[in-house]
């Protein structure tokens, strides 16, 4: 049954994938976005877009009016200060809660949390993560999911791109331990999860990880045996000094404060990068909503162009 889903975040990278899936489920589709000039591929796609941002209620109010279910992928990743991470993270979702609330029939709401939140002292990201998720769980008039994703890549991918092109020249650089276990998620898979919420009776309400099926996870190692396989080439592990990082690190963060710009490295995300266990399981999510993953991590990045190989081992 079609439905009117709105979305935020709509012309991010999980965003975008999101919302052609829902049109290619005859979903209807609502989308708010700060710049209407990025959303001509959205319109092309038969969205209905609405100009706004987290920080204009009325816009909230007119997103999630008569709308069936809110999925909710709008959130900051770059920052050098807490406030950089809650403005948008948790005040934003403040915001949209209340808009929420105020609603006559409040729609229900899927929210991409992250599996940061599971660590919410390494940094400001993932403190930020968990703070909208206790806000989630202190919230009596909305009915709410939350999804904590793994790193999720794919097409339109720009944060992991860098690092799956070193590779594919043959350099896997990695900035904790090569031991180090974390679990992976194809953004087509994500999408395919929040379908599977939507489409769901039982509307689940909880915090849910995913993942791509793979059990314990990936190391170093064996991501550099699959981009071997895919590139017809050996790639060697480069663990990167402590200093190599550390000081562009803190670099970054006193240049933010001074000129107000907002960066991916700081001293934060290290910590994040450098954490041994982000592995997780989709098994409660399965329970609660029959979704299952379908893409492991060589299928993903043979589907995944830019990055400098695919199977015929052509670099």
């Amino acid at each position: 049954m079609s439905q009117l889903v709105a979305v935020t975040g709509a012309t991010g990278f999980i965003g975008t994938c999101l919302c052609a899936r829902l049109r290619g489920a005859g979903h209807r589709v609502r989308a708010l976005v700060r710049r209407p000039e990025n959303a001509n591929g959205l319109r092309r796609d038969g969205v209905e877009t609405l100009a706004g941002s987290l920080e204009d209620a009325a816009a909230l109010e007119m997103l999630v009016a008569g709308a069936d279910a809110v999925i909710h992928c709008a959130g900051s990743v770059r920052g050098a200060t807490q406030a950089d991470f809650d403005r948008v993270n948790v005040a934003g979702l403040q915001r949209l809660l209340a808009a929420l609330q105020a609603s006559d029939a409040p729609p229900r709401l899927l929210a991409l949390s992250s599996l940061a939140a599971r660590e919410p002292q390494l940094s400001f990201y993932a403190r930020s993560k968990r703070r909208g998720e206790e806000l989630l769980e202190a919230s009596e008039a909305v009915a709410w999911t939350a999804l904590r994703p793994p790193a999720v890549y794919g097409p339109g991918d720009r944060e992991l791109l860098p690092l799956f092109r070193a590779m594919a020249r043959g350099v896997a650089p990695v900035p904790g331990s090569p031991s180090a276990r974390f679990s992976m998620l194809f953004v087509d898979d994500l999408a395919g999860a929040a379908l599977a919420w939507l489409q769901c009776e039982s509307h689940p309400q909880g915090i849910y990880t995913l993942d791509d099926g793979r059990r314990g996870g990936y190391d170093w190692h064996e991501v550099a045996a699959i981009v071997s396989r895919l590139c017809g080439r050996r790639v060697r592990l480069l663990r990167l000094p402590v200093g190599l990082l550390s000081l562009p690190a803190w670099l970054n963060r006193t240049g933010a404060r001074l000129f107000g710009y907002a960066p991916m490295l700081t001293p934060e995300k290290l910590n994040e990068l450098r954490h041994p266990d982000w592995v997780c399981d989709s098994d409660a999510l399965i329970r609660a909503t029959g979704w299952r993953p379908r893409v492991r991590l060589e299928e993903g990045l043979a589907r995944t162009p830019g990055w400098g190989c695919d199977r015929r081992g052509e670099g």
